[in-house]
Formats: C-alpha cells, sequence, structure tokens
C-alpha cells in the first residue's frame, strides 16, 4: 500500500512538472496562405511577388523564425481569376486552418473582407495598394504592403509642390489615368490634396485600359503644357506613347508614377526617352547596394538562387509583406500573446517607427492600415536613383 501511495504521488509531482513546463515551441508553426497569380495575365508581377514572399519566410526561418516558432508558406495559383482565388482561399481556410493570408488582387480583398472579418478571423496582405483594402475601420485585418494609391499620389504631390518648375509660381499637375478601378482610386483624394498643397490640377485625361489611339488626349494634355503629369492605372502602354508624343510636341513636362509604372521593364520599353522619367516607389531597388536589408536579399539570393542577376519591384513587394507579416508573429510573442490572427490584427496599428533597414523607411501604420511613406525615384541611365529622401504623410 505505501508502495502504491508513492507511485501515485510520483505521478501526481510528474504530472503537475509537465503542467507547469512551458509548451515545447519545435514542433510549432505559423501557417502563412497564399494565392498567387503565377500564370494568366498578372503573371509577370505574380511570380515575383510570389517568390519575394517565399524568399523572405525562408530567410525569417534560417533566422530562427519567430520566438524558435518556424514558419510554414502553403500557396496555389490563381491564374489571375477571381473564382479560383476566392475557391483556393476558402479551401485552404478549411485545410490549414493558417492565421495570415496573402491574396491575389484587390477583387479578392473586397470580396472576402466581410467573411475575413465576421468568420475567419485572419490577417490579410495582397498584391493591391487599395485605398478600401486599408480602411481599418472596414477592414481591421486587412492591410496594404506601402502607401496606398491615394498616398503615392501625395508623396508625389509634396514633391511637385517643392519643385515648382517656375520660381514664385504654382505648380502645375495634370493626372493622366485608366478609366479602371485601379486607375480612379486616388483621383478624388489627389485632387484635395493637390488643392491643399497649392499645386494647380490644369487638366485630367482618362483612356480605356488597352488604349491605342490616345491622340485626343495628347492633345489635350499639350494645350495645358503642365509641369508635371502623373500616370495612374497602367503598367506599360500607353506610356511611352504619350512620353514619346509629348516630346515630339517640344513639351517639358515632367512624366511621373506610381508603383505598377517604376519598373525596369517600363525603363526598358521607354530606352532613351524614359531619362528624367520619375516616380513613387516604396521600396528601394535590387541595386541599391547602400541599403542593409537589399545587402540581405543580395545575400539570400546569391546562396538560393546563384542565377538570379536582378529582382524586380514586385519581389520587393513580396519580400516586404513577409517582413511586415512575420513582425506581427514577433510582437504578438514579445507581449506574451499567442500567434493568432485577432492578436496579429490588435499589432497593427501598434506598429509605429519600425526600422527597415533602409528598404522601406521608418514603419507606422497609423490611422489608416498602410505605411504612407515613400520616395521619389527618377530615372538616369537606365536605373532609378533616389530624387528624394523618404516622404511621410501619415
Amino acid at each position: 500500500m505505501r508502495y502504491l501511495k508513492l507511485t501515485l504521488c510520483a505521478v501526481l509531482a510528474l504530472c503537475i512538472c509537465l503542467a507547469a513546463a512551458p509548451p515545447s515551441r519545435a514542433a510549432e508553426t505559423i501557417k502563412i496562405t497564399a494565392q498567387q497569380p503565377l500564370t494568366g495575365r498578372f503573371a509577370f508581377a505574380g511570380k515575383h511577388i510570389h517568390q519575394g514572399l517565399a524568399d523572405y519566410l525562408a530567410w525569417a526561418n534560417e533566422q530562427g523564425g519567430v520566438d524558435g516558432m518556424k514558419i510554414e508558406y502553403i500557396f496555389e495559383d490563381t491564374g489571375y481569376d477571381l473564382k479560383r482565388a476566392i475557391a483556393s482561399f476558402k479551401k485552404l481556410m478549411a485545410k490549414e486552418k493558417p492565421v495570415m493570408n496573402y491574396g491575389e488582387s484587390t477583387g479578392e480583398g473586397k470580396a472576402l473582407a466581410p467573411e475575413i472579418n465576421n468568420h475567419y478571423h485572419i490577417v490579410y496582405g495582397s498584391t493591391s495598394f487599395s485605398s478600401e483594402l486599408a480602411d481599418r475601420a472596414k477592414s481591421p485585418y486587412t492591410f496594404v504592403s506601402g502607401p496606398t494609391y491615394a498616398q503615392q499620389f501625395g508623396i508625389l504631390l509634396k514633391y511637385i509642390a517643392k519643385h515648382p518648375k517656375t520660381k514664385g509660381k504654382k505648380a502645375t499637375v495634370a493626372f493622366f489615368y485608366s478609366d479602371t478601378e485601379f486607375g480612379r482610386d486616388p483621383i478624388p483624394y489627389a485632387r484635395a490634396m493637390a488643392k491643399k498643397l497649392g499645386v494647380e490640377v490644369v487638366a485630367e485625361e482618362v483612356t480605356k485600359v488597352g488604349a491605342v489611339d490616345t491622340t485626343s488626349q495628347l492633345l489635350d494634355l499639350k494645350r495645358h503644357n503642365p509641369d508635371y503629369c502623373i500616370f495612374q492605372g497602367y503598367v506599360v502602354p500607353p506610356i511611352p506613347a504619350i512620353i514619346r508624343g509629348a516630346k515630339d510636341f517640344g513639351m517639358k513636362t515632367t512624366f511621373m508614377g506610381t508603383f505598377w509604372a517604376m519598373s525596369k521593364m517600363l525603363l526598358g520599353k521607354l530606352g532613351a526617352d524614359g531619362e528624367g522619367y520619375m516616380g513613387v516607389n516604396p521600396y528601394a531597388y535590387w541595386y541599391h547596394n547602400d541599403v542593409p536589408m537589399i545587402k540581405t536579399i543580395q545575400e539570400f539570393n546569391k546562396k538560393h538562387h546563384p542565377e538570379t542577376k536582378y529582382r524586380p519591384n514586385s519581389y520587393m513587394q513580396g519580400w516586404f509583406t513577409g517582413m511586415v507579416f512575420v513582425k506581427l508573429a514577433k510582437m504578438c510573442r514579445e507581449k506574451g500573446l499567442p500567434v493568432t490572427g485577432p492578436n496579429l490584427k490588435d499589432m497593427l496599428p501598434q506598429l509605429q517607427n519600425w526600422d527597415t533597414g533602409g528598404f522601406a523607411g521608418k514603419i507606422s501604420f497609423k490611422n489608416l492600415n498602410a505605411t504612407g511613406v515613400g520616395k521619389v525615384f527618377v530615372a538616369k541611365g537606365g536605373k532609378f536613383v533616389p530624387a528624394s529622401d523618404w516622404i511621410y504623410l501619415q
């Protein structure tokens, strides 16, 4: 009987010790799922976004993960098809039960926002810079990986206001955008911001997204002859045709673009006509060797992708999104909280003055789930070089 009592006591003591011991983290993983447009009409960017996100998460795992927890990245190709993307999202939610997800488009984010808010409760990033998806009141679980399209216009307009072409005279600007949600998104904000900054909007030129004949818009642009012209809602065409046409007319307008029109691909299409082209980018470029995080990216690629000679903007967007995902998870652990969707969501407004190693400025998700910071670059010799320091809106 005494032996039995001692055995029961030993078992009880063991149970107490096991209950008191911290849970092992070795077997725990943080699951991040993604719907990536690896094929289809957006594949030119989607495959790079995917690789950037995958590479950052792999790099983070090499650094020890999140407080010892490893990150598992699970993705599917959507072909840039909204129905496929939504089906993939729901399948991965049911099968993998992730705490974070990356979506292929603005359309997917808007379609899923109500279900994410009310049912899935996971943090959601995407390819989009939509102002609506950054609205914390409407979509508290969703963030955009940089400044919204509207904020990108705000950054450019702040630069324009400080650099009028004629001293003592208001700078003038034209908005040149596609008749799409992508094109129209920042325009109301841009009009108000220009007025606030004392920049005169002298023209708004609108085209179909695949427009070939832009003669009427170019003639109207010539008539108003703005100091600056900002493109929105395009990736390449009709930008080269407009810039060359303006030069043929002898115009001295400085043309600018937002994120998707700040690529090596566009400069390649412009050739010599791209010299002096400007725009906003929320990230450093691959060849900015003085940026610590760019050095990290180059070293990772040299180790894992030795054939790689260049990574475009879209890769940087994927890498940065991975940085945000991991940062939010680390913030949870630092506060002693489990890494869950609701806890990750609560970290977004607490992310303040985060130093990204020169890669994307100092990040704060203040009033919106967007960074509100970017840098103006100018094309010289086929590369984009800084024309400003980081410009902050929030």
